[in-house]
């Protein structure tokens, strides 16, 4: 029999991915234009990304919750001393953590775009 079971560590990376997906996905209305248009990458496609913006709190509570359920299943206190291959090593406990406070700026950023918007403009 097949054996379907996700590891732990599969499944932070897997939160930690979602918290930047909706993240992106949360500033692709305001933040995204503005940052292409920094960046020199220009052309009529962007006017269509402020179609998005009506989804832009389904985005943010997603990556909310993507980011609070990953950072709790990384920070609170394992039950079980892991020593096997499926608990991960210190490098990708690491990485997840990093990806996960990166998403949370990325949201925080996001959330907060039309307050720190106008003070560049």
């Amino acid at each position: 029999m097949m054996d379907n079971h996700i590891s732990d560590r599969a499944k932070n990376g897997f939160l930690a991915m979602g918290g930047v997906l909706g993240a992106i996905g949360a500033s692709s209305c305001c933040l995204l234009p503005l940052v292409f248009a920094l960046s020199g990458i220009s052309g009529a496609w962007i006017g269509t990304l402020t179609r998005l913006a009506p989804y832009q709190p389904l985005f943010l509570a997603f990556a909310g919750a993507n980011v609070g359920y990953g950072f709790w299943r990384v920070y609170r206190k394992s039950r079980a001393i892991c020593g096997g291959p499926s608990c991960g090593t210190s490098v990708s406990h690491r990485m997840t953590k990093a990806v996960l406070w990166i998403a949370a700026a990325l949201v925080v950023i996001a959330a907060t775009t039309e307050w720190w918007i106008q003070l560049l403009i």
